[in-house]
């Protein structure tokens, strides 16, 4: 354990742990305790006091986590059946941090979503068991205090904050019919009737559920393994809006492509997307799901917004470079572009000034370590794990919010010791006869600029809705051809070979100024033309329809209205 910035030195508060099988870490919510299991035991230390509380005779625990007012640790070892196939023994165990004792054990064979969800203030805690969800209050683990019962409930998430707790479930859909995803108020599962709101889709293989800090909305973005236009490997992602109120809604993206990552606002007012294909965009969206701010395209698939709301990070890690864009999101204006080449992990530290970006195996298996930044660019500290060594995890102390209060914004990079030297990029291939001439940068996209898309203040024109930019499209197309036409007048009639059928006195076709009566005459046209097609129908011993013989009929009133019409009468 390491002291924060400035000092970077080790802390005092935790003993080293050198043992070879160290493999889970977990800090409690408010930071306050700190556990990890090495192999032997899972030990839990008191942070502060810089004591050991706990030692639970656990050697084959991999997952840790605190309950989030600390009465509770779960631990979860990997399950496994007996050698004659009877059922393994309970693998998700629940140890009372005050006494010691184990509360409950359950058998949870997946990894996946293993830990048991509580509310922010205990009262609730949830699991999911063969499709259901159940409840029990209170840290009481022998009873069943509520079971939410859909035909398959294969996700679900609690809401932060106070209460009442809301529940977002996610049912995946089944023999054509689509999948959807329920808010409910706890305790009331009563049918359909009692949810809050009910969004239902078709294309979702699996859901990411999000709920804002405030617990008044809902973001899901919903993904299918395969993409059946072929556009994509990654299969095909849409975004939903669900607020608790009942409003739903499909967030409208720009650009096609995959959704690489979305996040809330901690102010729960806005939500960042950063979406499509490479060059990615990134667009903060309102509650009403209207655009924002748009900051263009870039290399990036991640979105950070600090712990206060002020400073969002845009970054591209993973398969691409480690490039980050530092955003004030107040003033919409970049602070900086730091590049953290190879990372794996980026967080935020809870003061929201600093960030520590790390490449951890077994992601990446070379270059281990971790930096620590100021969001104005600077490096404050790095560490470089030795080569034969792997670094698995870092994770920043927790602190409860309001701890630290939220600083103005700096745009000037802040003094660092640390070289914060990255290594240049490798120059691109040049063949040997473009050598010596000058570079020319060819790029295969060109970036789009950052633009606000807020109406303009003070009785500003309102973003036209779709029905109306189309009349707008139509009424300038009619204006631009209306003036093509003057401009073709203007330079004489162009003179058109007159149609066999017109009487020797018809004036030649000429376009007239007004598209209006260019239409007419070109439809009389038309029908001036199939009345010559039945006539010569006619003439070879066809017998006519009653209706196609009053078409003949007519014949001499539409030669009298084009030729009134070509004359301009």
């Amino acid at each position: 354990m390491v002291n924060g910035p400035p000092s970077f030195t080790e802390s005092s508060a935790f003993q080293r742990d050198s043992g070879k099988n160290c493999k889970a870490v977990a800090f409690s919510k408010d930071g306050s305790l700190f556990a990890w299991c090495n192999g032997e035991k899972v030990n839990v230390v008191n942070v502060t006091r810089a004591e050991l509380l706990r030692s639970f005779d656990l050697p084959k625990a991999v997952c840790l986590e605190f309950s989030p007012k600390n009465n509770v640790l779960a631990t979860w070892q990997a399950y496994a059946t007996g050698k004659d196939g009877t059922a393994g023994v309970p693998n998700l165990q629940l140890h009372d941090l005050k006494t010691g004792k184990c509360l409950k054990s359950f058998i949870q064979k997946k990894m996946q979503n293993w830990c048991p969800c509580w509310a922010d203030d205990e009262s609730i805690c949830a699991r999911n068991v063969n499709n259901e969800v159940h409840f029990f209050e209170n840290n009481n683990f022998n009873t069943i205090a509520n079971k939410l019962h859909l035909q398959k409930v294969s996700d679900f998430v609690l809401s932060p904050g106070a209460q009442p707790t809301k529940v977002a479930v996610y049912v995946p859909g089944s023999k054509g019919a689509p999948s959807f995803v329920r808010l409910y108020q706890y305790p009331n599962f009563g049918g359909p009737q009692s949810a809050l709101a009910n969004k239902s889709f078709f294309k979702a293989d699996r859901v990411t559920m999000l709920w804002n800090k405030k617990a008044t909305a809902v973001l899901v973005v919903a993904s299918t393994e395969v993409d059946k236009t072929g556009a994509s490997y990654y299969g095909e992602q849409t975004l939903h809006y669900i607020a608790a109120n009942g409003e739903s809604a499909v967030v409208q993206l720009p650009k096609n492509g995959p959704i690489y990552d979305v996040a809330w606002s901690p102010n729960s007012l806005e939500f960042c997307a950063v979406y499509g294909f490479m060059p990615a965009k990134a667009t903060i969206f309102n509650l009403k799901c209207d655009p924002v701010f748009d900051f263009g395209t870039g290399p990036r698939n991640a979105a950070y917004y600090s712990p206060h709301g002020h400073i969002l990070v845009l970054a591209g890690f993973g398969n691409l470079r480690g490039q980050m864009e530092v955003w004030d999101v107040k003033n919409y204006k970049l602070i900086s572009k730091p590049v953290a080449s190879d990372s794996t992990y980026f967080a935020w530290c809870p003061d929201g000034e600093h960030i520590v970006t790390a490449t951890c195996a077994p992601r990446l298996r070379v270059g281990n370590g971790y930096k620590v930044w100021h969001y104005t660019g600077s490096v404050l500290h790095t560490y470089e794990v030795p080569s034969n060594e792997e670094m698995w995890q870092v994770s920043w102390q927790p602190f409860p919010d309001g701890v630290f209060p939220q600083r103005a914004v700096r745009y000037q990079a802040v003094p660092s010791e640390v070289p914060g030297a990255e290594p240049k990029p490798a120059q691109a291939y040049r063949p040997p006869a473009l050598r010596n001439k000058p570079v020319t940068s060819s790029k295969l996209h060109e970036d789009e600029p950052p633009q606000n898309m807020k109406p303009p203040l003070g009785g500003g024109d309102k973003p036209l809705s779709k029905t109306a930019l189309k009349n707008q499209r139509k009424h300038e197309a009619k204006k631009a051809a209306k003036q093509e036409a003057k401009a073709d007048a203007n330079q004489g009639p162009a003179q058109a070979p007159a149609p066999q059928n017109t009487p020797r006195n018809a004036v030649p076709a000429t376009t007239t100024g007004d598209p209006e009566v260019d239409k007419k005459i070109k439809n009389l046209k038309k029908k001036l033309k199939a009345i010559e097609q039945l006539k010569e129908q006619a003439a070879a011993g066809k017998q006519l329809e009653k209706n196609q013989v009053e078409k003949i009929q007519k014949e001499a009133a539409l030669l009298k209205e084009l030729e009134d019409l070509e004359l301009g009468v």
